[in-house]
């Protein structure tokens, strides 16, 4: 399995598991110059960002732990340009974002993991 064919295997996994849970999905992949959303739901009137990780084991870290400081701002630099275009902003909308981090078959949702605020 290619590393492009492994991400889209475990985004999909995520996507069903936060589905099972009762989000809605909106988008996924949605690429700027800058940075990457892998999933974005909806969580009621919540904009849910998520990113999605996965680690075949936990030798180097859980694959929670390789979000990084620098990612995060990638992701939040993404989100805002994504709101931009819907019109919308960290300050005019509730947004959150989300870890899905896969290590080995251990499954862990964090909700919330990160904020625009640091």
């Amino acid at each position: 399995m290619s590393t492009r064919q492994r991400g889209a295997y475990y985004e999909a996994l995520a996507r069903q598991h936060l589905e099972r849970a009762g989000l809605k999905f909106i988008a996924a992949n949605v690429s700027y110059r800058g940075g990457e959303l892998d999933i974005i739901m909806r969580d009621r009137q919540t904009w849910v960002f998520v990113e999605v990780r996965y680690r075949r084991n936990a030798n180097f870290g859980s694959a929670a732990a390789s979000v990084t400081y620098h990612k995060q701002r990638r992701l939040l630099h993404a989100a805002a340009i994504w709101l931009a275009h819907k019109g919308a902003s960290f300050d005019t909308s509730s947004c959150r974002f989300d870890v899905l981090a896969i290590t080995g078959s251990q499954v862990e949702w964090l909700p919330d993991a990160f904020n625009a605020q640091g």
